[in-house]
């Protein structure tokens, strides 16, 4: 258990750039996000584990730096909202489309 990239040797920590990079296309693609943002953080959870945001333009609704900043800009309340929680249904479709971009790399 390492809480650090660079905690991991050197073949594993390439294995893991390379795969989280192939995730990141993915969820490009299956999503069609204009841009990207991965994040290495372990404040609250000490483990070694990416985020992955697919963006696109005004998702921030206007909230920080004219809505070009990070997520985490946005109202944590908003956020986490129960309106903004996909259908079990949404979540299913998602998956499918992630699968398919995964499979295809």
């Amino acid at each position: 258990h390492v809480t650090e990239l660079y905690q991991l040797d050197k073949t594993r920590r390439l294995k893991f750039l390379e795969e989280m990079s192939l995730v990141s296309e993915a969820v490009r693609r299956a999503f069609r996000a204009e841009k990207m943002n991965l994040e290495l953080l372990g404040n609250g959870d000490a483990h070694l584990h990416w985020h992955l945001f697919p963006r696109q333009a005004g998702d921030l609704e206007g909230y920080g730096n004219g809505g070009k900043g990070p997520v985490w800009w946005y109202p944590m309340e908003r956020m986490y909202d129960d309106s903004n929680r996909p259908s079990s249904a949404l979540l299913e479709t998602m998956k499918e489309k992630l699968s398919k971009e995964l499979e295809k790399l």
